[in-house]
Parts: structure tokens; C-alpha cells; sequence
């Protein structure tokens, strides 16, 4: 485990090619993620991850999933969730408070059988980015609130039938992305409020939910830096986010072919390990971009490779 490298990457479709099993067997990258574009039924994404985790020979082989139900629906074509998304959770938790918590159990519950059965031990939920007036549709309905306590509750329950399942979460975007109003994934947000606000509001949940990982946000907060976004932010990941919030897990960059990211995906990578992530992400799968990233990324380091330790006794 020690000599894999420091990324995640996703594939391109619903078979490994050629240069993708080179890659993996000869790169060794920490994980895989899979998307709505590698998955086509129950029998075909089960065979794809066991050929995965054969080329590791590695039956606990990290494979992460984004499968938060609503528009993030990478499950759609073995079950639809398209009206799951975690807006409506909201809204049924305030609905009926008392019987939300079964209803929601066994919502994870189903989720997680599928995962457990094709080999999926990781899922990118919850987001606990509060929803404001001005948050971008980006995260609208992925939000399960304008309540700071509320995206606490439920991201807390979340985590905890997902832990119950032996699926492991992601909190993200840590240290939040409510507050932006420009989509990350062709611009740069920038969000100017005070420190006090950002800790008495938006930061909340992050530091209440705890995780075995959390996913940062491409988002600048001007009160902590000028001109890094967290992915790229010493400042933000040493003081804020492990500091003041106390995340103790693997910290895992949103990805990083995002525009909010201004330089090649080699120097987004190097960027984000250098201010203290963890693991990048790179979801493109684009090959050629991959090869050169396996080169330029460094392996894991003592830190990852003793919480991917406990990642793996999770899973016993």
C-alpha cells in the first residue's frame, strides 16, 4: 500500500481499456472513482470493480462512488433516486421528524446493498454546504437546508447508516461552498464574508460531522486568503480545516480538471498535496493526462498510509 501514488482517478467507460489496466498495474494510484458513464447494470459494474481490485489483488481496493441521489445520480441506470436529492431530505425530515430517521436508514440501507454488492466502499455524501439566498443552482437541491442544524442533524445520521453499512463518506465541500455564487466547475467563487460569520454559520457543519474523509471546495474565502482556494490554501487546510475544525481523516481535493483550478492538472496537483492535501482527485479520465499525472504525483505519505490503515480495519 505504501507505494501508491497520491490521486484518484476516474475511468472512461464500463470496461478497463488497455492503457487504463497499464496504468493501474504499472502506477498503482490510491483509488478509483466511478460516474454514471462506467456503470450500465448490477452485473456488468460488479465485474469491473473484481477486475480492479484483482490488478491490486486487493479486496478492500479503494473505489468511491458521488452517488447522492437527485441530479447526482451515478446509480440511474440500476435504480433511479432522481427524486432523492438531499433538499427533499430536508424536507421530509422537517415534515415528520419522528419518522424520518427509519425512512432515511432504510434509503441508505438500499444504496448501500448495492454498493456493498458490486464492491463500492466509498460514497462522496454527504454535502453539508448550507443552502443561502444567493447560493449558485450548483448546490441548490444538493443541500439539505438553509439550517445550519439541520445539515448538521442529517449529515450526522448520513455518515452514520452509511459507517453502520461498512461504506465509508466524504464530507464535502469542506470548509463550505454555501456561500458561493459561481459554480466551481467553470469559475472561480469567491466569498468575501467575515471569519466570525463563516465559523458562526457555513463552517458548522463540517466541524460537527466527523468522517474518515473529507472533499475540499474550489472556493476562495477572501477573509483567510486572498489568492488561493482551499484546494490550493496552506493556510486554510493547517489553520482552518485542521486546526479550528479538527478534521483528523484523509483530506481528498475536489477535482482537478475544475476551471476554478488556473493551471495544467500537473500543477493543480502539485499545488494541492504541497498546501496539504492528502489525495487529488482527477475525474476526466482523460488517459493522456493520467500518464503524466501518475509521473508527477508522489506516493502517499505516513499520514495517508495510517488512515488508509484504518480505512481498511473499518472494513473488516
Amino acid at each position: 500500500m505504501k507505494n501508491r501514488k497520491a490521486i484518484i482517478f476516474g475511468i472512461r467507460g464500463t470496461q478497463l481499456t488497455v492503457r487504463e489496466k497499464r496504468l493501474l498495474k504499472n502506477g498503482k494510484p490510491w483509488g478509483i472513482i466511478l460516474f454514471s458513464r462506467n456503470i450500465k447494470n448490477l452485473h456488468q459494474i460488479k465485474k469491473l470493480i473484481d477486475e480492479i481490485k484483482d490488478i491490486f489483488n486487493d479486496k478492500k481496493y479503494p473505489v468511491l462512488i458521488d452517488e447522492e441521489g437527485g441530479r447526482v445520480n451515478r446509480l440511474k441506470n440500476i435504480i433511479n433516486l432522481d427524486n432523492f436529492n438531499q433538499k427533499y431530505l430536508g424536507y421530509s425530515y422537517l415534515k415528520d421528524i419522528k419518522k424520518f430517521k427509519n425512512k432515511y436508514k432504510t434509503y441508505i440501507n438500499m444504496i448501500s446493498y448495492i454498493l456493498n454488492y458490486s464492491g463500492i466502499n466509498i460514497n462522496t455524501v454527504p454535502v453539508l454546504d448550507i443552502l443561502k439566498k444567493n447560493s449558485h443552482k450548483i448546490i441548490s437541491d444538493r443541500s439539505f437546508s438553509k439550517d445550519k442544524k439541520i445539515v448538521t442533524k442529517l449529515g450526522q445520521m448520513c455518515i452514520k447508516f452509511y459507517r453502520n453499512n461498512k461504506i465509508a463518506t466524504v464530507i464535502k465541500h469542506i470548509p463550505g461552498h454555501g456561500s458561493a455564487k459561481k459554480d466551481s466547475h467553470l469559475f472561480t467563487p469567491i466569498i468575501k464574508n467575515s471569519k466570525r460569520n463563516l465559523m458562526k454559520n457555513d463552517f458548522i457543519p463540517f466541524k460537527k460531522c466527523k468522517s474518515f474523509f473529507a472533499m475540499t471546495a474550489h472556493v476562495i474565502f477572501k477573509s483567510y486568503d486572498t489568492i488561493n482556494t482551499v484546494t490550493h490554501s496552506k493556510v486554510i487546510i493547517k489553520n482552518l480545516i485542521r486546526k479550528d475544525l479538527g478534521f483528523k481523516g484523509i483530506l481528498i481535493s475536489d477535482d482537478i480538471s475544475m476551471k476554478a483550478l488556473k493551471f495544467n492538472a500537473s500543477v493543480n496537483a502539485s499545488k494541492a498535496l504541497a498546501a496539504g492535501c492528502n489525495l487529488v482527485l482527477h475525474c476526466n479520465a482523460d488517459i493522456r493526462q493520467m500518464e503524466r499525472l501518475i509521473k508527477a504525483v508522489p506516493n502517499i505519505d505516513t499520514f495517508t498510509y495510517k488512515k488508509t490503515s484504518d480505512f481498511y480495519k473499518f472494513l473488516r
